[in-house]
């Protein structure tokens, strides 16, 4: 049996050479490795994560505009001649808000008059004349009735004396011949009286419509004068004045704007990437600073527009005390209900649909650092991703200082 002990040697030397350079190597690292800082405990704020059933809301801004909005316009040409109130102002339907000046609609006016007035007189004179053309052919009637009623006397007699024989054939035919013609002329009388009546009847309307004509003329034209006192035409506010006083108008150029203030919607900006997930008669809530009133959405445009996309809502409750046109407010919008979902309570520096590196809390003396992706932002909660499961807890505080260290202790 042969043993080669110095082989056996020199293994054991260079596995206490390497021991050694393996130590010096742990010793060096530990030097060189930054150690974990310590944080005092009252120094810092916690949250804790929680899972749970939630209604995920969207939040958007926007303002008040009038449900119900008038455009007041030129009734005619004119010119400015007087502004009684300006934009802001309470108005009534019957508010005047300014005149308007045109001599020649004045003119015209009375020159509408006047000719109704002729029109008139003129229907008047031809019922007149109609009568007594009604009277003559009523008189000539009368005639020939009482002619017809002498011929058929004397017929009546001529033929009592033919039968006594003391009067000739031919004399009683002349008789019967005077009746006939007596008669067809009546007939013929009657007839042209008819006739007369239904022509007069057709001249007589005629009458009738250009004097209906000219009355409508009248009053279109005293309705346009009329109007040229532009008044709001409903309860609200004027909103806009685009004229200037001394300024001519055209026939229905745009004067004023009037809007309602008891009668408002909400015109929101819905964030583009979530407009898709927002359906009609979405429930939103609405903020005035001073309250906040419930409503639904009632229209959603499909234009983009500085990355949002329009939206409006008809209020389902009563209005705040400060709920006027134009008024801005925040709302949020309801989105989803999640049965199951995990979320965190917002804290300064945490923004939603971002990656944030948080502290969680292992333990009572340590803290490790973890990367966490949150999501949608609904009240004051946000929703988590990934990176945080249920019932853990991540430092509330500002720990930017302390991001180079994976791991911290807690004294």
């Amino acid at each position: 049996m042969n043993i080669d002990l110095p082989q056996s040697a020199s293994a054991k030397r260079y596995l206490t050479i390497g021991i050694i350079i393996l130590a010096v190597g742990v010793a060096i690292f530990s030097a060189l490795s930054p150690r974990s800082p310590t944080v005092a405990l009252e120094q810092l704020s916690f949250n804790q994560v929680k899972q749970g059933p939630l209604d995920i809301y969207v939040d958007s801004f926007g303002e008040f505009i009038s449900r119900e909005e008038r455009l007041l316009t030129a009734p005619a040409l004119g010119k400015v001649a007087e502004i009684l109130i300006r934009p802001g102002t309470l108005v009534t339907p019957e508010t005047v808000i300014l005149r308007l000046l045109n001599p020649q609609l004045t003119q015209q006016v009375n020159q509408a008059k006047g000719t109704l007035k002729q029109r008139k007189a003129m229907q008047a004179a031809f019922e007149y004349e109609q009568t007594n053309a009604r009277l003559n052919y009523l008189g000539r009637i009368e005639d020939l009735k009482a002619k017809l009623e002498k011929d058929e006397l004397e017929l009546s007699v001529n033929q009592r004396l033919l039968d006594l024989g003391t009067v000739s054939k031919i004399k009683l035919q002349r008789a019967q011949l005077a009746v006939k013609q007596s008669l067809s002329s009546l007939e013929f009388e009657q007839k042209k009286y008819a006739q007369f009546l239904e022509m007069q009847s057709y001249q007589l309307t005629q009458k009738q419509i250009e004097v209906q004509q000219q009355q409508d003329k009248l009053h279109l034209l005293e309705k346009q004068l009329a109007q040229m006192s532009i008044t709001a035409g409903l309860s609200g506010t004027l909103q806009t004045l685009e004229v200037k006083l001394g300024q001519s108008v055209n026939l229905g150029q745009s004067i004023a704007k009037v809007g309602s203030i008891n009668q408002l919607i909400a015109k929101l900006r819905l964030p583009q990437r979530q407009a898709d997930q927002i359906s009609l008669g979405a429930s939103v809530i609405i903020d005035t600073k001073k309250g906040k009133i419930p409503a639904h959405i009632s229209r959603i445009e499909s234009l983009v527009t500085d990355g949002s996309v329009l939206a409006e809502a008809i209020l389902a409750g009563p209005l705040t005390q400060n709920a006027r046109p134009s008024l801005p407010i925040t709302a949020k919008i309801f989105l989803e209900h999640k049965q199951k979902a995990t979320y965190v309570k917002q804290s300064p520096g945490l923004r939603p649909n971002s990656k944030h590196n948080l502290f969680v809390q292992i333990n009572e003396q340590q803290l490790i650092q973890r990367e966490v992706i949150f999501g949608q932002l609904t009240h004051d909660k946000l929703l988590i991703k990934s990176g945080l499961n249920n019932q853990e807890t991540i430092v509330a505080n500002d720990m930017r200082d302390y991001q180079q260290f994976s791991t911290l202790a807690i004294n």
